[in-house]
């Protein structure tokens, strides 16, 4: 496999004639998604802060000037599509390398090559690397060169945090720029292009309304992905003889039932209150039930995530204190993995949090503390707790008679540690159920020490 292709801009490049920029020129026979590649900033659909007037993005493509890019964003955004634009408005060679295939050895022949090219003819290089969070940070490094010495446009793309997988000195020298999920607008609109447009369908065509709602339903912001559900479905009815995509047609097409969902109306409230009750309620058969049904939906799977991260402090707290890093591991799955393999690790976190001991006690405690405070129950922190390490704070008799804890019996002081005006709040009351239980009496106790009953 070559690990790099060069896709020149405007004009035709020696060794690869008559092609032309990514996205342009593509033949009849190319995927939906490929034909349907925007070729200007302004046919770019979603990313509205991206494509702003004044915008970083735009003044980079109409002042034509050399700047790195870090895009980083969901699978579908327009990675891919920002890279080609950039390259066919700039009048600059495309070259991408393969984040898969590619080494140190065609990085840095990559980088030469765009180097012998500005210096020959003056042209510069739109070098586009995708998923760059799986170079290795040797071959990030082979990146650094080209970038400081602007011989290439670099633009790299991630669908990772670029703060932990792309190395700070190729992190600072580019501009990040965060693209964010396409919305059930902007994928609608993306498939009434493909529909019309003469590169795409050119009417020959239609979409039922139900098969429209379907197709928005499963794309989960993914342009490519609903333009390649589209092209399965269109060719599916011309196949039967068909001019307009009924349902039946669509769902044999994607091989996926119309579930009954709408993520902005009654059924997304509804259901997910439902799995949120039945993990509360500890029915787990009937949490996986919900969960299922939000999948097969298309729901995001990063909301449902959030929602587990908050049951696991809300329902389950510390009557099961691995509840919450279940919950948060299964959260930083979902981003690193993406459906559909991450579906285990929401089942397994739900599962997880509805078999698990529940207890309520860290919302009613955390409430009971802001309730007091919204009162104005506030109160001057108490002298022997202030910060004692600037000077002229002895003077003041801050710290004075501080216990240090580990001095005393147990580790544990008695002295005050809250204002008096909640001295004798009890605001944390653990439950006997599950692990809570030994925090229950160990907590009772410790209470007991501080205040000096």
């Amino acid at each position: 496999m070559e690990a790099l292709f060069d896709v020149p801009g405007q004009q035709p490049s020696p060794g690869v004639p008559g092609a032309g920029s990514l996205g342009a020129n593509t033949h009849a026979s190319a995927p939906l998604a490929v034909r349907m590649r925007p070729r200007t900033l302004d046919e770019l659909v979603g990313q509205a802060q991206l494509r702003a007037a004044g915008s970083p993005l735009r003044r980079l493509i109409e002042g034509d000037q050399s700047m790195s890019l870090l895009l980083w964003g969901p699978p579908g955004t327009g990675k891919t599509t920002i890279a080609a634009i950039v390259s066919q408005q700039t009048s600059r060679r495309f070259v991408e390398v393969s984040a898969v295939a590619a080494g140190v050895k065609e990085v840095r022949a990559a980088i030469d090559q765009a180097r012998a090219e500005l210096v020959r003819t003056g042209q510069e290089t739109v070098l586009f690397v995708d998923e760059v969070h799986r170079f290795t940070k040797a071959q990030q490094d082979a990146l650094l060169p080209g970038v400081e010495n602007r011989w290439v446009t670099l633009i790299a793309a991630t669908t990772e945090n670029p703060f932990f997988s792309v190395i700070s000195p190729l992190l600072s020298r580019s501009l990040l720029l965060r693209l964010q999920s396409l919305t059930d607008e902007d994928i609608t609109e993306v498939i009434g292009q493909a529909l019309e447009d003469e590169r795409g369908l050119g009417g020959r065509v239609t979409l039922a309304d139900d098969s429209r709602a379907h197709l928005v339903r499963l794309e989960g912001g993914d342009a490519r992905r609903a333009l390649t559900y589209l092209e399965a479905a269109a060719g599916a009815a011309a196949s039967n003889g068909q001019v307009e995509i009924d349902l039946a047609t669509a769902e044999t097409a994607v091989d996926q039932a119309a579930v009954r969902y709408d993520r902005q109306g009654d059924q997304h409230y509804d259901v997910i209150s439902a799995f949120i009750k039945s993990v509360r309620g500890s029915d787990a058969d009937a949490a996986l039930h919900y969960l299922a049904r939000m999948i097969e939906a298309g729901e995001d799977p990063r909301f449902i995530a959030r929602r587990l991260v908050i049951l696991a402090s809300e329902d389950v707290g510390l009557a099961d204190p691995t509840a919450l890093t279940t919950a948060v591991a299964a959260a930083q799955a979902v981003q690193l993995i993406g459906m559909p393999e991450a579906r285990l690790n929401l089942a397994q976190a739900t599962i997880a949090l509805a078999v698990a001991p529940k207890s309520n006690a860290v919302i009613t405690a955390i409430d009971a503390a802001q309730a007091d405070v919204r009162a104005g129950r506030i109160g001057s922190v108490p002298a022997h707790l202030r910060d004692a390490h600037y000077p002229g704070a002895e003077a003041l008799g801050h710290g004075k008679t501080y216990t240090y804890s580990h001095d005393e019996p147990f580790g544990i002081a008695e002295q005050q540690y809250a204002p008096d005006e909640v001295m004798d709040a009890e605001y944390y009351r653990p439950t006997a159920l599950g692990a809570e239980a030994a925090v229950k009496e160990r907590w009772e106790r410790v209470r007991r020490i501080i205040r000096g009953r």
